[in-house]
C-alpha cells in the first residue's frame, strides 16, 4: 500500500470541505471554532512528549498537523492565504532567523563548519531579528503582540522577556530573591485582612515574580509547574496505595498520619 503524504493529507481536508459530498460538522467550522479544538490537541501533544510515548507522540503530531491543514484550507475557501503560502511564509522566517546556518539566507547556503557561533550569539541574533520583524509588521507598543490566549505563566514570562529586551529587568536572579521576599510579605498582609480583591492582586504579584525568578535562573516556569504537578500526584497515589496497604480509608485518616507518609515517600522518592 501507498504511504500517504502531506499531499493526501490536503486532498482529504479539502474532501471533507465540499460543499456537495463533505462532513456536516467539517463545513461548519470557521477558524474560531476550530481554536478549542487546537489547544486541546497541543496539550494532548505536550502529554505525550512528557510521558515519553513515542507512538502517542507521531499520533498527536498528525493532529496536530491536521489543525494546521484544516485553517489554511479555510483561509483558501475565503481567498485570504493556502497551505503554501504558510509553507513558504515559514521557510522564509527561518531562513532569516538562522544566518549562522544559512549565511546567505538560502537553503542552498552552508556556514563554515569550523565557524560555529556561540548559544548565546544566536538567541542574541534571533531576538534582534525578532523585533526587526515586529516593527516590520508596524507594532506599536513593545508588548502590543503578546498573544492574550497564552497560559497566564506563558504569557507572564514573555510579557517579562519583551520588556527585558527594552533594558527593564533585574540584572541578576539575587535582585529578583528580594523582591519575591517583599511580595510574600504583602500576601502575607492582604492574607490577615477581609479584601478578597486585594488577596488576588497580591498572590498574583508574587507569581508573577516567581515567573520572573524562574526566568533569571534559566527554567522555563510552565514546564517547572507541571512537572512540580506530575510530581506531586505521583506521590499523593503513593500515599493512596500506602494508606489502603494499612486497611484505612484516607478519609479518615489526621493529618499527623498523611504528612509522615508523605515524608516517607518523599524520602524513597529522592533515594531512587
Amino acid at each position: 500500500m501507498r504511504r500517504h503524504d502531506i499531499g493526501d493529507l490536503r486532498e482529504l481536508m479539502r474532501r471533507l470541505r465540499d460543499p456537495q459530498t463533505g462532513c456536516p460538522w467539517d463545513l461548519t467550522q470557521d477558524h474560531a471554532s476550530l481554536l478549542e479544538h487546537t489547544l486541546e490537541e497541543v496539550y494532548e501533544l505536550a502529554d505525550a512528549v512528557e510521558r515519553g510515548d513515542s507512538a502517542q507522540l507521531r499520533d498527536e503530531l498528525g493532529d496536530y498537523l491536521f489543525q494546521a491543514v484544516f485553517y489554511a484550507q479555510i483561509a483558501a475557501e475565503n481567498g485570504e492565504f493556502d497551505f503554501d503560502d504558510v509553507t513558504h511564509g515559514i521557510v522564509r522566517k527561518l531562513l532569516r532567523r538562522h544566518p549562522h546556518v544559512f549565511p546567505d539566507g538560502t537553503l542552498a547556503s552552508r556556514r563554515d563548519p569550523g565557524c560555529a557561533p556561540q548559544t548565546r550569539e544566536i538567541k542574541a541574533t534571533w531576538e534582534r531579528l525578532k523585533e526587526e520583524d515586529r516593527r516590520g509588521r508596524a507594532l506599536g507598543a513593545i508588548l502590543d503582540d503578546v498573544p492574550m490566549a497564552l497560559p497566564a505563566l506563558q504569557r507572564a514570562e514573555k510579557l517579562q522577556r519583551r520588556a527585558a529586551s527594552a533594558g527593564f529587568d533585574w540584572t541578576s536572579w539575587d535582585g529578583v530573591v528580594m523582591k519575591l521576599e517583599e511580595e510574600l510579605e504583602e500576601v502575607c498582609e492582604a492574607a490577615r485582612g477581609d479584601d478578597a480583591s486585594a488577596r488576588e492582586d497580591e498572590l498574583g504579584d508574587l507569581l508573577f515574580c516567581c515567573v520572573n525568578l524562574a526566568r533569571h535562573l534559566g527554567v522555563n516556569a510552565e514546564n517547572a509547574l507541571r512537572r512540580a504537578n506530575r510530581k506531586f500526584e505521583t506521590r499523593f497515589r503513593a500515599v493512596e496505595e500506602e494508606i489502603r496497604r494499612r486497611g484505612l480509608a484516607i478519609g479518615d485518616c489526621e493529618l499527623a498520619l498523611l504528612d509522615s507518609i508523605w515524608d516517607e515517600v518523599k524520602a524513597r522518592s529522592r533515594g531512587s
